[in-house]
């Protein structure tokens, strides 16, 4: 279904330029912008994949991953085609890497009502708009998110951080967390590997937490490109100076896309930057894609008395007080649910 692009401008000579996103995109007539979602016709923007949904699934939330909201519960996840960026190991690069029209992928036109109504139906306390960046379907997120809003189900991006000012202006009233993939400490890592810049990663951090937007950090270390001791605490440094409350997800590499020769994440390495995590001050480390291990379970920050125990995307135990540490009354940061 076609739909208006929100936040755009119309230039001369019939361009228009996307103010969605931190590229900024400049449209000529019958062109698309860098996510290949959004067309210029006759001088207007238009969404080319409103309502087409490409994933659709019931999530434990913990997959996100979000390991401070609403541990235990589901989250009803959807994604249309397309993306901002152009990651060398996307791990959905499937859906993510390719044009609007794809006819060899399987879409379902739905509305922002059936969404609704699905996640009501299968006892989802969350709508998560992930697999894919969900900026470049802003619209269509933007559109549930009031709904879901409305009748007390929380709104949760996963995304690559690349929202403009403008936008998070315009989704703040109805989101209530997003896990950001920070994904390295170097302008020329997100050059080379993502075709994108950092500082507005940076940018955007920030003014989610300035809007007071439940933040979590997701990085994937991937060997020799971003895994350095220097960057790690970088890493490290930068995340506590948004506040030691971040949690920050710290997770394992595997072969994929155009990575496929790179060798997966040593564990060790996993372990050595939990530690450069805890050591910088932040109170939530957690490690990624390594099942099992004591560093994906939720501490005391004051005591380390055990308040979460997982093993993967399963909640194993939840020992809370009114989201507060049985044993010293220290709150956990996060949002919780009531009781």
């Amino acid at each position: 279904m076609l739909q208006e692009s929100m936040l755009n401008e119309k230039l001369d000579d019939g361009r228009v330029r996307c103010h969605l996103c931190a590229h900024s995109c400049v449209i000529k007539p019958s062109s698309q912008g860098i996510c290949r979602v959004r067309e210029n016709r006759d001088g207007c923007l238009y969404s080319l994949v409103y309502g087409q949904i490409i994933a659709e699934n019931i999530d434990p939330i913990e997959k996100k991953p979000l390991f401070h909201v609403l541990p235990g519960s589901k989250s009803y996840s959807i994604a249309t085609m397309g993306c901002n960026f152009h990651c060398s190991f996307c791990q959905n690069h499937h859906i993510s890497q390719i044009s609007a029209g794809n006819n060899f992928l399987r879409v379902r036109d739905t509305t922002p009502d059936a969404v609704l109504a699905r996640a009501i139906a299968t006892e989802c306390q969350s709508i998560a708009y992930t697999y894919t960046e969900p900026t470049v379907y802003f619209e269509f997120a933007y559109d549930c998110c009031r709904l879901a809003h409305e009748k007390g189900i929380k709104n949760i991006f996963i995304s690559n951080g690349y929202m403009s000012a403008e936008a998070i202006d315009m989704i703040s009233p109805y989101l209530d967390a997003i896990n950001v993939d920070l994904k390295a400490f170097s302008q020329k890592f997100y050059r080379e590997q993502c075709g994108a810049s950092i500082q507005p990663v940076f940018d955007t951090l920030k003014r989610l937490k300035d809007k007071g937007i439940w933040v979590e950090i997701t990085t994937l270390l991937i060997p020799t490109l971003n895994d350095t001791p220097k960057e790690l605490e970088q890493l490290a440094a930068y995340i506590y100076s948004l506040g030691p409350e971040t949690p920050w997800h710290i997770s394992r590499f595997h072969p994929h896309y155009k990575l496929q020769t790179a060798r997966p994440t040593p564990v060790t390495l996993i372990h050595d930057a939990w530690k450069i995590g805890k050591d910088a001050g932040l109170y939530y480390v957690y490690s990624g894609n390594v099942p099992g291990e004591r560093t994906e379970k939720t501490f005391c920050r004051t005591c380390g008395y055990l308040l979460i125990d997982r093993i993967g995307f399963s909640i194993q135990n939840i020992s809370l007080l009114h989201s507060a540490c049985p044993n010293c009354q220290t709150p956990l940061d996060g949002l919780w649910m009531a009781g």
